[in-house]
């Protein structure tokens, strides 16, 4: 409240004021590349999506069919074609192997994204894209502060997206952010940005031009201050805050993997080279009719667990925008039909957990 009321009595509420740059400090500072907030994690990816600038001859975008729809519309939006591909059961993470079998010669780039907090295999992506010369993007509206190989997630690619969604760990009830590790990018990201104008070399200390003009394509991609200004009081909580989450993982993994080990459900992993931020516990059930009978269960009981996407390759969006399937997709329609999501929040108490986990070893032992 107090850094709303700040910006409020200072009558400037537009973008790229102070709170902007603060967060803008706390993400240079923590990724060692530079960071552009954005009116939303879907507004970060239309802005890689513009960076990859698709030819008639490259203008494909491999991605896993198991993510949020602006994945998809991003790369539709920039007159690319989505190639979607099967994931890796264990982590709901886009399938190095799938994508391998996916390249051709129209491909631009991949869309790696990190499923609950977890990454992708970052190593094997890369590889790919150094063999085929292809841009690595990060969609990783999930995973702030988590990591791979002891690297944070949004330093393992060309360019990252990360969402402040009042969903997320960290909110500014809409917003988002485009890091671009790869500094070819960055010049064309800030005029894109800025609606496709040169205006942040013009305001640049030391500039010498008198004026700033339409140089390339681009949008209004800027958040309010007033956006910013919540937001850098979240970014201050972050390690709390995601202490926490990792805390309510391990607790549900700990307290649950009885019934995992008895075979009622699977319990989503994390790999030994990565650290998760906690942000999804989900659990696979058996079947989806069982899954739907869980979540009816833990709602009777006051619980809001949820299942999660509806795969994109079956979507009327994917028919319509002629997006190509690649593989029989087994794997994606199989955890999307089993998945249920538990609730977890930072300040989520310990009589809220365990009533989650009494009513999902209620449901078992009936």
């Amino acid at each position: 409240m107090k850094n709303l009321a700040e910006v409020i009595a200072s009558g400037e509420l537009q973008g790229n004021g102070p709170f902007t740059k603060k967060c803008h400090d706390w993400l240079e500072n923590l990724y060692g590349a530079p960071a552009l907030l954005t009116h939303s994690c879907t507004a970060a990816l239309d802005m890689a999506m513009m960076l990859v600038d698709f030819t008639s001859e490259r203008n494909e975008v491999i991605l896993p069919s198991f993510t949020f729809v602006s994945t998809a519309t991003c790369i539709v939006n920039s007159g690319g074609v989505p190639v979607f591909v099967d994931v890796d059961p264990a982590t709901c993470n886009i399938d190095p192997a799938q994508v391998e079998s996916a390249v051709t010669d129209k491909t631009a780039a991949i869309v790696a994204v990190h499923y609950a907090g977890v990454c992708a295999d970052m190593d094997a992506l890369a590889e790919i894209c150094r063999r085929h010369d292809l841009i690595l993007i990060e969609d990783a509206a999930q995973a702030l502060l988590s990591r791979y190989k002891g690297r944070h997630a949004c330093t393992l690619s060309d360019m990252a997206c990360l969402s402040f969604h009042e969903t997320k760990n960290l909110v500014s009830g809409e917003g988002g952010a485009l890091v671009v590790t790869n500094p070819s990018f960055i010049d064309r990201a800030r005029v894109i940005r800025d609606k496709g104008t040169n205006r942040y070399d013009f305001f640049r200390p030391g500039s010498t031009l008198d004026k700033y003009s339409w140089q390339d394509k681009g949008s209004s991609f800027l958040p309010s201050e007033l956006i910013a200004a919540v937001l850098f009081q979240q970014l201050g909580q972050a390690e709390r805050i995601t202490q926490r989450r990792v805390e309510l993982w391990h607790w549900y993994r700990d307290h649950l993997s009885v019934l995992e080990e008895k075979g009622f459900f699977r319990i989503g992993k994390v790999p030994p080279d990565c650290e998760t931020n906690g942000h999804i516990f989900y659990l696979l059930c058996e079947t989806s009719s069982e899954r739907d009978d869980l979540l009816e269960h833990l709602k009777n009981d006051g619980i809001g667990a949820q299942f999660h996407y509806i795969p994109l390759h079956s979507s009327v969006g994917a028919r319509k925008f002629n997006a190509r399937t690649i593989g029989d997709m087994k794997h994606t329609d199989s955890v999307a039909s089993r998945m249920v999501r538990l609730p977890s929040y930072a300040h989520m108490t310990l009589d809220d957990s365990n009533k989650v986990v009494r009513a999902v070893y209620s449901f078992y032992e009936s």
